[in-house]
C-alpha cells in the first residue's frame, strides 16, 4: 500500500480530522503508527459502536497501525456505571471484547488494555500527566469536556467526574498514541490534548480522527441511545427484534435529510458489503442491486425507491451481520458464560443499570 493508499484509507474514516496535514506525514514518516479508542464497559453494545467501530479498526490496521483499546473500567466506576462495582465492570468489559470478535475485528494488530492494571504498573508516570493537566487548565475549561461522559455542563457533577476528563487527556499520553480515533462526542478532550502539546512545547500532537455519530431510530434522536431501547439497534437483538425496530424506524418517503435508514445504510451496509441488494415485487420495480449510496439516494428522493421496500432490505442485511454474533454466544462456551452472566434471569439488569 502506498502511503497516499494508506492516507485515504485511513482518512475515510474521520467525519472530522485535526490535522490532514499532520495524519499524512504521521502515516508516510512513522513506522508503527498507534490510534487509540476508549470505552466504558458500562451497557449494551448497540450497532454504531460494534459495527462501525470494527469497519473502523480494520480500515486502520489494514493501513498498518496497532491499534490499542483502552477498557476504562476506572472511568466507568467514577461515572458511576453498574453502581461503580469493578467486578461488574469488568465483566462486561469481557463480555463486549466478545461481541467485536464475533463480528469480525481483525484482532492481528489491536490491544485490549485495561485502564485499572495498566494504571497501576506506572502509577507514577501517569498519575503525574494528570496533575500537570489539571493544573494547566482551569475547572471551567474541564467542565466544559464534561460531555465525553454523556453529561451536561449544568449536571451536578460529583468531585470523582472533574478527575475524568484530565485523566482521559492523560490517556493519549500515557498509550502514547498518534491518531485518536473516536467519535465526535469526544472531540472536546481530544482538543484539550493538542492544547496540553502547545502548553508543554511537545513537538507532534495528536491527531484527532472523529467518527460521524449514527442517529437513533426514531425522528429527531440525533445520535443513537443506550438508554431507550427503541432508539437502537444492539449487538445481540434477534432477527425479529431488528424487523421490528427498523420496521417502526423514521423513514418519510423522499426524504433522505435526518433520516436514520438512510444513515444505516450509507455507513454500515455499503462499507460492508459494497452493495445494497433490495428485493421486491416486479410490480413495484423488481429486484435491484445499489452498489453507491449516490444512486441509491436519488432512487429514493425521486420515489423509484420505496421506504417499504427499503426497510426490509436494510432489515435483512443488518440481521446478516448480526447473525455471527448471535451464533458465538450460542455456541461458545466462554462466551455464552459472560452473556449468562450479565443478562440476569433473562434480563440485562446490569447492561441497563
Amino acid at each position: 500500500m502506498t502511503p497516499e493508499q494508506k492516507y485515504e484509507l485511513v482518512r475515510s474514516i474521520g467525519e472530522e480530522c485535526i490535522q490532514e496535514d499532520e495524519l499524512r506525514l504521521l502515516l508516510e514518516k512513522k513506522p508503527e503508527v498507534v490510534a487509540y479508542d476508549g470505552f466504558e464497559p458500562s451497557g449494551r453494545m448497540h450497532i454504531a459502536q460494534g459495527v462501525l467501530k470494527v469497519l473502523n479498526v480494520n480500515k486502520l490496521t489494514k493501513a498498518g497501525c496497532t491499534f490499542k483499546f483502552w477498557v476504562a473500567d476506572w472511568f466507568a466506576q467514577l461515572n458511576n456505571k453498574m453502581g461503580g462495582d469493578l467486578k461488574k465492570i469488568r465483566v462486561v468489559g469481557e463480555y463486549m471484547i466478545e461481541v467485536w470478535k464475533a463480528v469480525g475485528m481483525d484482532l492481528s494488530k489491536v490491544k485490549f488494555l485495561y485502564a485499572s492494571e495498566e494504571i497501576n504498573k506506572s502509577p507514577a508516570e501517569y498519575w503525574t500527566l494528570v496533575m500537570d493537566i489539571a493544573i494547566k487548565n482551569n475547572l471551567k475549561r474541564i467542565i466544559r469536556c464534561s460531555q465525553i461522559m454523556g453529561r451536561a455542563e449544568t449536571d451536578d457533577l460529583s468531585a470523582a467526574q472533574i478527575f475524568y476528563p484530565c485523566m482521559q487527556c492523560a490517556d493519549i499520553f500515557f498509550l502514547k498514541a498518534d491518531i485518536c480515533q473516536l467519535g465526535l462526542d469526544q472531540r472536546k478532550v481530544n482538543m484539550l490534548a493538542r492544547e496540553y502539546c502547545t502548553q508543554t512545547k511537545r513537538k507532534f500532537k495528536p491527531v484527532i480522527l472523529s467518527h460521524r455519530m449514527m442517529p437513533g431510530l426514531l425522528e429527531g434522536q440525533e445520535k443513537m441511545s443506550k438508554s431507550d431501547p427503541n432508539s437502537a439497534i444492539f449487538m445481540e437483538d434477534s432477527e425479529s427484534d431488528v424487523k421490528t425496530k427498523i420496521k417502526k424506524a423514521y423513514c418519510p418517503p423522499g426524504v433522505v435529510e435526518a433520516n436514520p435508514c438512510i444513515e444505516y445504510i450509507k455507513f454500515i451496509v455499503f462499507p460492508w458489503f459494497q452493495k445494497f441488494e433490495v428485493k421486491r415485487s416486479e410490480e413495484n420495480g423488481g429486484d435491484k442491486t445499489y452498489t453507491s449510496a449516490d444512486e441509491l439516494v436519488a432512487d429514493y428522493e425521486s420515489g423509484a425507491l420505496h421506504p417499504g421496500d427499503l426497510k426490509p432490505s436494510l432489515a435483512a442485511a443488518i440481521n446478516t451481520i448480526l447473525q455471527p454474533v448471535r451464533d458465538h454466544f450460542k455456541n461458545d462456551a466462554n462466551a455464552k458464560n459472560l452473556l449468562d452472566k450479565v443478562k440476569v434471569g433473562g434480563h440485562w439488569s446490569w447492561l441497563s443499570a
